[in-house]
């Protein structure tokens, strides 16, 4: 929430004058990263089944690249933009240049592949938690703590962007400001750049529990070796023989499609409400913590929607939902209109993921789930390629002939499309429920 959504792409393109598309490839470095090593990661979990060490060394790299974005940031880059304490005097006219954000986009890339290629080691941690019959409580649980934990982080890091917490402390003292800069090393300058170093220690502090109370039940003995070209035989044997199970490919075709969108919307929502509809530089991060409420909420909603109705046309009511909010987000003008069409975001957001899950499950033998899930995330990282370049290129070419607005609105009707191109893809799905779904 914190880089990802808040503070990096503002800080960017907002701030120090950059454009949507020199971070959308930034995000698709990390992205490409993983494509490439999702089956090699894959194929190490399973064989060696030591997952904690991956999962704490992965977290730890994540923590410092993120760490290493402000501190670089501070010491390579003027100091420019909102909430700046003593912003740097920088000539009429300055514009930073791609070769100058290398090394923070370097940085940005490597937090954010490190924070996704521990996810798999992580997931697979799961079975060993709890029993079969309590681990889709436990995943459930986790997702609305999650959402929790995006809010709170949000809270705590809050005070070095601005000084306090909006809109209930609006400012700190002095002697508050003082402690929390003295406490927390390259936060003293304030603003979006100093909000990254707070945001790895934060996540390393919190990781902490996990790092010294869980740990591998099972693992395989010492020496065990991985067969790294079986594992990327395995990615083309799995999409091979995904015929066999009539579509369960066309689903991790649509959901691709869908998550992309969905990550582009995540990851660009908070340059749209800035640069299109107007919200002061820095408010931002009120509306999305307001924002993430609802969608503790509609997480739990959508999950008794897919017992109540099957998977399938919980998905397509969530998708027909996702592109009437956009296109109305598109047409909306006023500050008021879109927090109201925010809100409906938030509600409808934990929908896909509650609902992919079961649906895949019903396509697929349970035997099989492990290697189809992991396709998904590998088309899920493909996607994330794809969806913020063609919105960076949309706001590129149509930003200086037709204005800013216009521009990013049009880059939103571009995601809008997408919805449209999952659900036709949907419809070849078959409509089943698994058994025992309830239970899961």
């Amino acid at each position: 929430m914190n880089v990802a959504t808040l503070y990096f792409a503002v800080w960017i393109v907002s701030d120090l004058g950059s454009t949507d598309l020199v971070y959308a490839m930034a995000n698709a470095a990390a992205s490409v990263l993983m494509v490439v090593a999702i089956p090699v990661l894959g194929a190490i979990s399973d064989a060696r089944r030591r997952r904690k060490p991956w999962v704490v060394w992965f977290t730890i790299a994540s923590c410092l690249a993120c760490a290493a974005i402000g501190i670089v940031g501070q010491t390579t880059i003027p100091l420019v933009g909102e909430g700046i304490g003593r912003p740097a005097s920088v000539p009429p006219g300055w514009h930073v240049s791609v070769m100058t954000l290398l090394p923070v986009l370097i940085a940005f890339a490597i937090a954010n592949f490190a924070y996704q290629a521990a996810q798999p080691f992580y997931n697979a941690m799961l079975p060993e938690l709890v029993p079969v019959e309590e681990q889709g409580r436990l995943s459930g649980l986790g997702v609305a703590v999650g959402y929790v934990g995006s809010i709170f982080g949000v809270l705590l890091v809050q005070p070095f962007f601005a000084g306090g917490w909006p809109p209930l402390i609006p400012k700190f003292t002095d002697g508050v400001n003082n402690t929390l800069h003295t406490l927390v090393p390259f936060t003293a300058v304030g603003g979006r750049v100093a909000t990254f170093v707070p945001t790895g220690l934060l996540f390393l502090i919190f990781s902490l529990p996990l790092f010294l109370f869980c740990r591998d039940h099972n693992p395989a003995p010492a020496g065990t070796r991985v067969n790294w070209r079986k594992a990327f035989r395995d990615v083309k044997e799995t999409i091979t023989q995904a015929r066999r199970h009539p579509g369960a490919l066309r689903f991790i075709i649509t959901s691709l499609v869908y998550q992309d969108a969905i990550g582009t919307i995540v990851s660009f929502m908070t340059l749209y409400a800035v640069r299109a509809i107007g919200f002061r530089r820095g408010t931002e991060v009120t509306l999305f913590v307001v924002l993430t409420i609802p969608a503790i909420f509609g997480s739990y909603v959508y999950g008794h929607m897919v017992d109540r109705i099957g998977a399938k046309r919980s998905l397509s009511i969530t998708l027909w939902i996702w592109f009437a909010l956009l296109v109305a987000m598109m047409l909306v003008n006023s500050q008021s209109a879109f927090w109201l069409v925010g809100l409906a975001i938030g509600l409808n957001f934990g929908g896909v993921n509650a609902i992919e899950r079961p649906l895949l499950l019903s396509l697929i033998p349970d035997v099989e789930a492990g290697r189809y899930f992991s396709l998904m995330l590998l088309s899920a990282r493909v996607a994330a390629i794809i969806g913020p370049l063609l919105w960076g290129l949309t706001t590129l070419a149509l930003e200086g002939t037709f204005g800013t607005s216009l521009a990013y609105r049009a880059a939103v009707f571009v995601v809008a499309l997408m919805f449209l191109i999952a659900l036709w893809i949907l419809k070849g799905v078959p409509d089943r429920r698994p058994q025992g779904l309830r239970a899961a």
